[in-house]
């Protein structure tokens, strides 16, 4: 008799505090509030949307709950089904809440085979062709490099040819889609819509930073997706480390799968880019060496180029091409804009640089620097120690031996060797 008295003081917004006061407010607000409270005899009820709310909720947060219900002398039942409160409510409000996605622009189809691969991504692409077929040792796939160094085209590709169901969509996308099933009480079936997948796949993750509620429910749905053997693809501009805006738990599953950097376009590949769009193959080969952009502009400028052929009807030389990209194209480098160029880079200075300094980073930024002329000029070692500082032939020629040696032990340094006779040429 007395639990029946305490009952009847009791209200279902006093047991709804109680719990939010002992949760994230993130997670209240994804699991918890969207539930049926019920509220009869001495029992508690939480009524869930399906069974794998009701797993999952009592997984992780059975302990909270069942304190609250004992603070208010009730027994706890969790489940899905409708209770003797809400058979009219459901008689005359009868639907089953399912996530429609806003309607987004179409998806590319793309294929691997025309993905232009340069031997600094093999690597990664050989890992998403991998993973596209279901054969892959790992479930989640971390990519990251710079704007518009193919990581979406990537994606795509993953998305095309994948094994089964695959669900895309971008950072941005998420934040929205996320937002919107909280204002329409129909987070668990967004929940579901995002967990029906064999592939899930996210471009731009790094939009997600800072956004505490979006990266808390994101991090529950990592861990269901690969509790469940699901494939993850993720995409971003840092590795796992550099990001910020998440907290650790995030960026430890983020670098727990595969990690793999995309490297910027080469010569090849924006040559092979710009043959692809029509563009004759001395201009193409001339502009591919005086563009040192992203893909997003070389896509620019062959659509340029296409654009001018058909509106004026005439084929586009070089010497068009010149006067069409001159917001475009780079002027012809000296060595000495080179140096100054790489300086900036390496984060030094010219004049420290040309001085008389033996600290090991500008040694070794000095051997880097005659490294890179020695490979993209025609400047003798003695030319090259000139504008080095006046250093002697004897010099460059030990930089050269000791740079080569280094690069053989530390792909890093070589990697950055490379971006950096890249951007020379």
């Amino acid at each position: 008799m007395q639990a029946l008295g305490k009952i009847q003081v009791v209200d279902l917004e006093s047991i709804k505090i109680a719990i939010a006061t002992k949760m994230d407010s993130a997670a209240y607000s994804s699991w918890i509030a969207p539930l049926e409270f019920d509220l009869s005899d001495t029992t508690l009820s939480l009524i869930t949307p399906n069974q794998f709310s009701t797993d999952f909720i009592k997984n992780v947060y059975l302990n909270i709950l069942e304190s609250v219900a004992a603070d208010f002398n009730l027994s706890l039942h969790i489940g899905s089904g409708v209770t003797s409160q809400n058979i009219v409510q459901s008689a005359n409000d009868n639907e089953t809440k399912i996530f429609v996605p806003t309607a987004a622009s179409a998806q590319t189809s793309i294929a691997f085979n025309n993905f232009i691969t340069s031997e600094e991504n093999s690597f990664v692409v050989s890992a998403c062709r991998k993973l596209a077929s279901g054969s892959a040792s790992f479930s989640l796939l971390f990519m990251y490099g710079s704007t518009g160094c193919g990581k979406s085209l990537l994606t795509e590709c993953i998305n095309t040819e994948a094994v089964g169901r695959t669900l895309m969509m971008t950072g941005s996308q998420f934040v929205s889609e996320f937002s919107r099933s909280l204002r329409e009480h129909s987070i668990f079936a967004f929940k579901d819509f995002c967990r029906n997948c064999d592939t899930f796949i996210m471009d731009d993750v790094h939009v997600l930073a800072g956004k505490r509620a979006t990266t808390e429910e994101f991090l529950h749905l990592l861990t269901d997706l690969r509790g469940a053997n699901k494939k993850v693809v993720l995409t971003s501009n840092s590795a796992p480390s550099n990001l910020s805006g998440f907290d650790r738990r995030l960026q430890s599953i983020f670098a727990s799968g595969l990690v793999a950097d995309v490297a910027a376009p080469n010569k090849n590949v924006r040559k092979t880019m710009l043959l692809r769009s029509g563009v004759a193959l001395n201009v193409a080969e001339t502009l591919s060496s005086r563009i040192t952009g992203d893909g997003h502009l070389i896509n620019g400028v062959a659509m340029k180029i296409k654009t001018y052929t058909e509106l004026m009807n005439e084929k586009v030389t070089m010497d068009v091409a010149e006067k069409l990209l001159t917001d475009t194209l780079q002027k012809n480098k000296t060595p000495l804009s080179m140096v100054k160029t790489m300086c900036e880079k390496l984060g030094v200075s010219f004049d420290e640089i040309c001085g008389k300094g033996r600290s090991r980073t500008l040694v070794r930024a000095r051997q880097i620097m005659m490294v890179a002329l020695k490979s993209v000029t025609k400047l003798s070692l003695s030319e090259i120690g000139r504008i080095c500082g006046d250093r002697d032939h004897a010099t460059v020629l030990y930089a050269i031996s000791q740079i080569e040696k280094a690069k053989s032990s530390d792909l890093i340094l070589a990697t950055e060797i490379n971006q950096m006779i890249e951007e020379c040429r």
